[in-house]
């Protein structure tokens, strides 16, 4: 049976198995349409078949006749019984065709408006992400133009060519359905044909993209779908989305699509099948595109930018944004300027009127006055570095709403800044200034000096260097420049990667952790620095010690009473889980005393590993637990040599447990002796306050989410209570008792790479969806391994994951009762569903995680609180 091709406009082609023929609609009725098929035999004849397509999808067989001469469907049969078998043959193998046929007509319904979930569906089988234009296809004609060969584009450079290079594999099956749609055989397509790929994969029509993700998935082109297709294409959508275990159950996910999709047991599905799957999917859009007319409102109304014109006004707004914003670090960084500049100029003044410069003039002034700051930022840093005493002060006392605690390591750094400068001033001018002077003074200038130097002139510079004040001078400058340079981002990090072997070993948070207790040595030379004076030889006038006698009795016994508490507070493992994404999961019995509040951390030291490293982690257990967790995520020379320790003692885990290797001391017949560590703390961090708001915006990213699981732990913890509490009191006094927690509505979002990572935290995620029936929290996890909403390479994850969800109440990827959201979050439209929620309310935005989201989310908690009746107070991690 050979084609007629038919030039007429108005006729569809149709493939029927592997024959085809041109489509001839005839006039429509209210209840039918007529289809009209014309297929030319080997013989050179003419065959039309006319049907009436119905309402209710079934087709009615009208006419069949030869092209050549006319005659009812009996009489053709009657006279042709060679061409009626055939034909009967023929019909049965392209019923499938006939109901695409039909499909196609009911999809120009679909694609109106009218039609419920159509715009879902779209969204849903999306091929290009990107706006289509004519500009759209320049760029793929240029890039044609560079990759073709011979005039042809080869199918491995496919994926390039229309920007899916990430996804080649995706991409080789797209060039495949589209193939076959058009009968290529070849591995290669021209520039016309290029064309025409590109026009339907970016064609915004539903019957376009259903028919394009139908021929990928029917390999055979036979119209149907059978299991092993289904588990192919589940394979190849896993493997462009990076989800490993939906990659190992690619089977039974297959299995289970058959059994929701093909009722009668056919052992396949067709492309109604597909098609209602997506116009019945999810009724919630996983990114809060719109919550209600109100966010559209807001949104418009409010926070569109008005742009100011004049110059002035707009740097006086922007500068009354930066107060508000920041005037607790203000006052901060502007009383300690005003204490150096106070501090120099009463030093310079002081030796302005000394004997001492009329030989050495101002650099002499500049030299003390340098060294007077120096003496007091070299006893300021140390406070800050007290966890202790601002952990008292941020629990204990009201200064917290005056003081910013939580910027006191960035304060540690101003103040080495302060530090360095210092130095400059003191060194600088002694080296470059008022010794040359005093080297070249005349007799009668130095006759002045004799009491400070001596009897003699010194010759040269070595007179100064070998004398205390120089040699401990330069000795300290050099520890500092060591201690200054290894705190560096670069090398505590190990962010350089091309260093010699030799240097990498001075790189890594053990080389700044050893290099910053130098300070121990720095201090010691500071003290006889400061009391080997050539310029001062009464005692009260070494004003070194102090500076410095205070700050340091305080840090000592800090140090001590870290020393002892951590000495008695030896805890011991209950239980160890190795999880996907080099995570280390440690339980412990929580020491007699310990209180703690939900955000902060604790240093934990291993003495396997050195008896001197402390490292600070989070907590993640909730203050109501029994026992107290961290998890450690293995990013440096330490966390590696701790998980490979507790690792020894891992088994792989039950069916029952999750992670990759587990030891649970309290299961019987288990007799394992686990590795020793020491705690300290807990130390206060900027989470903590969560307590102080009704509502809260919690964001972590990866491992970040630690300090925020404890928060929701806590919340929780806090419903179960409440429940009994009220309970208790509706047996005992028939009235519900008023709960006293602060913490009414909460909103946690975890952002994570890896569908492993889900595992670090399922039992809370499922803990929470158990509990909360009244929706206190609210959990949105997030997979930015798989492609954005409406990307039609995560479009079968959506539907397998719609299905799994209702039937087993499950999430495919995260293996929590929370179904997880796909790329990342709009965190405009995050803020602007917080807001419309609880409008004339304070939020409290807690943020940990990697420094690359800090300034959107902290400049959208501004705009949002200058723009609408919510407040939203922003706080970030530190360490």
């Amino acid at each position: 049976m050979e084609i007629e091709e038919n030039p007429l406009p108005e006729k569809e082609s149709i493939r029927v198995g592997g024959h085809s023929g041109p489509l001839v609609t005839g006039s429509k009725t209210r209840s039918n349409s007529n289809l009209s098929a014309r297929f030319k035999e080997d013989d050179q004849c003419y065959v039309e078949v006319t049907l009436d397509v119905c309402d209710d999808n079934t087709f009615v067989l009208r006419n069949i006749r030869g092209a050549d001469e006319p005659g009812s469907t009996s009489a053709r049969i009657e006279g042709r019984p060679s061409l009626a078998s055939q034909l009967s043959f023929k019909l049965k193998k392209v019923s499938h065709e006939l109901k695409r046929m039909k499909s196609s007509l009911s999809f120009k319904k679909v694609d109106q408006p009218a039609k419920p979930g159509v715009a879902r569906a779209l969204k849903g089988l999306k091929f290009m992400t990107k706006n289509v234009c004519s500009e759209g296809w320049l760029e793929i004609e240029m890039r044609f133009d560079e990759l073709a060969v011979d005039g042809t584009l080869p199918k491995s450079v496919f994926a390039q060519c229309i920007g899916m290079k990430e996804s080649s594999e995706f991409a080789c099956e797209v060039f495949d359905a589209l193939a076959r749609r058009r009968g290529i055989t070849s591995c290669c397509v021209t520039k016309e044909e290029l064309r025409e790929f590109w026009e339907q994969i970016s064609d915004h029509s539903f019957n376009a993209r259903l028919q394009t993700f139908f021929d990928m998935v029917d390999k055979n082109a036979d119209g149907r779908i059978s299991e092993e297709e289904v588990k192919e294409i589940i394979t190849l959508s896993a493997s462009a989305n990076n989800l490993s275990k939906i990659l190992e159950q690619a089977e039974e996910y297959a299995a289970l699509i058959m059994e929701e999709l093909d009722h009668d047991n056919l052992g396949y599905i067709d492309l109604h099948n597909l098609e209602m799957l997506l116009l019945s999917g999810p009724t919630q859009s996983s990114n809060l595109e719109t919550d209600s007319h109100i966010q559209s409102r807001l949104l418009s109304e409010k926070l569109v930018p008005t742009k100011e014109y004049n110059p002035i006004r707009r740097w006086c707004r922007r500068l009354s944004y930066f107060v508000e914003d920041n005037w607790k670090r203000i006052w901060v960084i502007v009383l300690w300027l005003l204490i150096c500049m106070g501090l120099f100029a009463w030093k310079f003044i002081q030796y302005r009127h000394r004997e001492v410069y009329h030989v050495m003039g101002y650099c002499v002034c500049i030299a003390k006055g340098g060294a007077e700051t120096l003496k007091f930022n070299m006893a300021l840093i140390l406070l800050p570095v007290c966890r202790n005493t601002i952990t008292w002060l941020r629990s204990k006392t009201k200064l917290g709403g005056v003081v910013p605690f939580d910027d006191n390591i960035n304060f540690h750094k101003v103040i080495a800044f302060g530090i360095a400068v210092g130095v400059g001033l003191h060194a600088g001018s002694h080296l470059t200034c008022d010794l040359p002077k005093l080297l070249h003074s005349t007799n009668d200038q130095y006759d002045k000096l004799k009491p400070f130097f001596g009897q003699k002139r010194p010759d040269d510079y070595w007179w100064f260097v070998k004398g205390t004040e120089g040699w401990t001078g330069v000795v300290m400058v050099a520890l500092m420049l060591v201690a200054y340079t290894l705190a560096q981002p670069w090398f505590r990090r190990n962010r350089l990667r091309n260093l010699p072997k030799p240097l990498k070993k001075l790189t890594g948070f053990n080389a700044f952790w050893y290099s910053h207790h130098l300070f121990l040595i720095v201090y010691i030379l500071f003290i006889i620095h400061g009391y080997f004076l050539y310029l001062s030889k009464n005692w009260d006038k070494k004003t070194t010690w102090m500076y410095l006698a205070f700050p340091l009795i305080m840090y000592a016994c800090e140090r001590l009473l870290r020393a002892f508490r951590s000495g008695y507070e030896t805890v011991k493992i209950l239980k160890v889980a190795v999880y996907p994404g080099n995570v280390l999961a440690l339980h412990m019995s929580k020491p007699q005393g310990l209180k703690y509040t939900s955000g902060q951390y604790i240093y934990i030291n291993c003495s396997a590993i050195s008896p001197f490293q402390w490292h600070p982690f989070s907590i993640t257990s909730a203050p109501g637990d029994d026992y107290l967790s961290v998890h450690i995520r293995t990013l440096g020379d330490w966390t590696s040599q701790l998980k490979y320790i507790f690792s020894q003692v891992c088994q792989p885990p039950s069916i029952e447990h999750s992670g990759l290797l587990r030891a649970d001391i309290e299961q019987p017949n288990i007799h394992t002796r686990m590795p020793k560590l020491l705690i300290d703390g807990p130390y206060g961090a900027p989470a903590q306050d969560y307590k102080n708001y009704e509502v809260l915006l919690l964001v972590g990213l990866g491992i970040g989410a630690t300090p925020l699981i404890s928060i929701v732990k806590d919340v929780l913890n806090n419903i179960k209570r409440q429940k009994e509490l009220e309970a208790q009191m509706l047996v005992e006094n028939g009235v519900k008792r008023k709960s006293t927690f602060a913490t009414k509505r909460a909103y946690f979002y975890w952002i994570t790479r890896e569908q492993g990572s889900f595992e670090w935290f399922r039992g809370v995620m499922n803990e929470v969806a158990e509990n909360d029936l009244d929706g206190v929290i609210e959990l949105h996890n997030y997979c930015t391994s798989v492609y954005e909403e409406g990307d039609a390479r995560s479009a079968l994850i959506t539907m397998l994951q719609s299905i799994n969800h209702a039937k087993n109440g499950v999430d495919v990827v995260s293996g929590t009762r929370v179904k997880t959201h796909f790329a990342r979050p709009n965190w405009r439209n995050v803020f602007k569903h917080v807001a419309v929620k609880h409008p004339d309310q304070r939020v409290g935005v807690f943020y940990c995680g990697a420094h690359g989201l800090v300034g959107e989310l902290k400049r959208l908690a501004q705009d949002f609180s200058r723009k609408t009746e919510t407040k939203f107070d922003f706080h970030k991690e530190n360490f």
